[in-house]
């Protein structure tokens, strides 16, 4: 992907909520066979599967 087609995103979030992220990350790290993975990546993929999660329960409505 392009420099061109993304965005940075520059955010206050609690160090709790941090902390959690760190987590996750270092959970997709061990769990995940694609090498390096950054926190940019592993926020990617969540906001895509919850955004398929919130599309499917708008069909369901």
């Amino acid at each position: 992907m392009g420099e061109e087609n993304r965005v940075q995103l520059n955010v206050r979030i609690s160090k709790k909520t941090s902390d959690q992220f760190d987590e996750i990350v270092e959970y997709y790290q061990e769990n995940t066979k694609l090498g390096r993975i950054y926190k940019g990546d592993v926020l990617t993929d969540i906001i895509e599967k919850s955004y398929q999660i919130m599309q499917k329960q708008k069909v369901l409505k």
